[in-house]
């Protein structure tokens, strides 16, 4: 038998667990954020269902936007606890086979599984989901991550957000792609189109001339290297050839910072608001993290504009610590490094911790 990768994506999750609770939601425009309240300012959606994304909602707008496009939908508010409850109960159902799970959140997975027939056994993962959860998926199969990755999106449905290409045929919920038919599969298609390759290094690779998927596999290295070093360089160019890990590991991925950010009602026009607000954001965040017996090596903080530029800025600690007032103090040391010559709508810490085994 030979070692297969499966890649398991849940059909418009978080409104899949809606619909499931309220079953005569089925069928209507369902927008999930926020509070649920669509009057309500600067929330944003989670999640649509297929209906209420033919109106133009999608995952990211702002709820009132999603408002507008489709007054008629059913907005909910978001329930994290609901989600972790129905994403537990998918993945012990795909643990009930004899597979490697790797949870990656609350709507994916990988599946490492040895077997001659791998559509066989997503058909079986995808029944056994249906029936134990009442919720779908498709499974995308290929010989490592990248191209299993890939593969979901040729099996997603027709209406679903995550579908990058135009031309897959019949979308069945399941799509195997491999070594064997990368070329022909993906040779033609932007670079855009590849996993991990948002519009910001599209453009950047078009700036090489380097468009397609089959320019970048065969893209001088050393060019890249050049442009966005030698560990990047290397990844895209691997990248383009379809390569990509082949481990799969039910062993949880050890968490290596936390970070808690806040979008104002009001914008903060004022110095003494915007420090008291950071000061409270990161006192919450060393508690919250110390608590879980970490301890904290680096600190960053992130301001959002009315414009909605975003600088990030960061300070690795002189010796690591656990002390609030350590981490409050050196955030409010940070900020005097932005200028703050413009309201600010949110306001970010993220801590990094120090590795257990160190």
């Amino acid at each position: 038998m030979s070692w297969w990768l499966l890649h398991a994506d849940m059909d418009q999750f978080i409104a899949a667990v809606e619909i499931r609770r309220r079953p005569e939601l089925r069928g209507l425009p369902v927008v999930v954020g926020g509070s649920g309240d669509p009057t309500q300012p600067r929330q944003v959606v989670a999640t649509a269902s297929y209906e209420a994304r033919e109106y133009g909602v999608h995952s990211g707008m702002p709820v009132r936007a999603a408002y507008k496009k489709c007054p008629d939908a059913v907005f909910l508010p978001t329930d994290p606890a609901a989600y972790d409850a129905a994403s537990a109960e998918v993945m012990d159902t795909l643990r009930s086979f004899p597979v490697v799970v790797e949870v990656w959140g609350w709507d994916e997975c990988f599946v490492g599984a040895e077997t001659d027939d791998p559509e066989g056994l997503a058909a079986q993962l995808r029944a056994a989901v249906v029936e134990r959860t009442g919720l779908t998926c498709c499974v995308g199969i290929g010989d490592n991550k990248t191209r299993a990755k890939l593969a979901t999106g040729f099996a997603k449905h027709e209406r679903s957000h995550a579908e990058p290409f135009e031309g897959a045929g019949p979308a069945t919920g399941i799509y195997r792609l491999t070594a064997a038919n990368w070329r022909e599969v993906m040779d033609h298609r932007p670079v855009r189109d590849l996993w991990g390759i948002g519009p910001r290094m599209e453009r950047n690779l078009n700036e090489l001339a380097v468009t397609t998927v089959a320019e970048l596999a065969a893209a001088d290295l050393d060019v890249l290297k050049k442009r966005f070093g030698p560990k990047m360089g290397t990844w895209y160019a691997a990248l383009g050839r379809g390569l990509g890990d082949t481990e799969v590991t039910d062993v949880p991925r050890e968490p290596v910072s936390r970070s808690h950010e806040e979008t104002f009602p009001e914008d903060l026009a004022d110095r003494a608001g915007v420090e008291r607000e950071l000061r409270r954001i990161a006192l919450e965040v060393t508690r919250e993290v110390v608590a879980e017996g970490r301890t904290i090596q680096r600190v960053s903080v992130k301001v959002r504009f009315i414009n909605f530029y975003t600088p990030i800025k960061s300070r690795k600690l002189k010796s690591p610590t656990q002390d609030p007032e350590v981490i409050a103090t050196t955030a409010l040391a940070i900020l005097e490094k932005f200028d703050l010559n413009r309201p600010i709508r949110l306001l970010g810490v993220r801590v990094e911790f120090v590795p257990i085994n160190v």
